[in-house]
This record gives structure tokens, sequence and C-alpha cells, in this order.
């Protein structure tokens, strides 16, 4: 009975294992971020980074079933912007964000259209890049720097997979990431006020299934 009972579990498990299946694609689309008030005693100036182009790739595994999982490496262009009334400053940056995002789909992996929402997290590196200099609009509310600012992040989604062929889907997809105010590239002067960034992506792209 036990050897029976043994070899009943084997199949079910490699039953699961066979049913289970993974997927590889790229992104494509654009990066909108909330606007944070840093106000000092020299007034308010808004902090936020300008619309940009942004990317993702990942790979993820989904069961026969609802769930799914994925890692996902994203990356944007946008300059970082501090403004106050026509005053404006402005210096070039990029940001890098590396994430594990838990998918729940609401159909099964048979499906043609899969509607899904995603949550999950890891980390997101802002980095400014241009250059600096001995004058900068609005210094005395916060500075724009050369640095690198690595934070924890909070990733949000929702989207559809519609599948194309057996082997290809289509994607669309728009997430919100989450991240704490990085005080290393935006360097508060004496200022206070942000506390999250939310930076809102729509996106377009394609997976590869095997």
């Amino acid at each position: 009975m036990r050897m029976f009972r043994l070899m009943g579990l084997i199949t079910v498990l490699g039953c699961t294992a066979m049913a289970q299946s993974w997927e590889a694609g790229v992104t494509v689309g654009g990066g909108f971020y909330s606007t944070s008030d840093l106000t000092s005693s020299v007034g308010t100036a808004a902090a936020t980074w300008s619309k940009n182009l942004a990317g993702s790739v990942w790979v993820g595994k989904s069961t026969s079933g609802h769930f799914g999982g994925e890692v996902r490496y994203d990356y944007q262009r946008g300059n970082m912007d501090l403004s106050q009334g026509a005053t404006r400053a402005n210096f070039r940056a990029d940001s890098q964000a590396i994430h594990y995002d838990m998918l729940w789909h609401f159909t099964d992996s048979e499906s043609t259209i899969r509607p899904f929402v995603s949550a999950g997290g890891g980390i997101k590196a802002y980095r400014g890049t241009g250059n600096e200099t001995a004058f900068q609009p609005l210094s005395k509310i916060a500075l724009l720097t050369k640095a690198t600012d690595t934070v924890p992040l909070i990733s949000i989604g929702a989207g559809i997979k519609a599948r194309i062929s057996d082997h290809v889907q289509l994607r669309l997809e728009v997430h919100d990431f989450i991240t704490p105010f990085p005080t290393q590239t935006f360097t508060p002067v004496n200022a206070k006020g942000a506390n999250w960034v939310h930076d809102i992506v729509p996106a377009v792209g394609l997976a590869f299934l095997f």
C-alpha cells in the first residue's frame, strides 16, 4: 500500500512539473513619475523626473492554474527636474531596478486571453548622469547630483496576455513602481516633505513560451 501511495505522489508531482511553463520577454513603454514637494525656509519646489523611455526584460514561470512568478530587470531614462514657478533646474538621470513579482491570472494557462495582476518587491537604483556645475538654480532647496541612490522597491501591476501562437504572447501591462524618495541624487538642503515616489509605467511587449 505504501508503495502505491509513493508511486501516486511521484506521478502527481511529475504531472505538476510538466504542467508548468516558462516564458521570457521584453516590454517597451514610458515612465510617468509623481511629483514631490520639497519645502524649506526659502520656499517650496516640485521635484520629479521627466516623462521617459522605459524598458523591461523578464524570465517567469507559470503553473497550469492561475499562479505565476517572474524575475524582472527594468531600465528607464529621464531627467531629474526641480522647479519653483518659472525657475527650473534639471539634470540627466536614469534608473535600474531588479525585482520579483508574483502573478495571479484570471484564466488558466490554456486560455488565449489571460488578464492578470501582479505584486512584488526588489531594489531600484536612481543615478544622476549629468555634469555638475558651480551654480545650480534652487540650490538652497535641493541639489541635483551625480550620484547613485539604491532604495527598496514595491511593484504593483496589472495587464493582459494574448496568445499569438503556441510559443508567442502579446503582453499589455501597467506597473506602479513605488520607492522612498532618493535623497542622494535629489539632495534636499534643509528641506522636507518628500516621502514616496510613484513611477507609473504602461508598456507593450512580447513573451516567448518554452
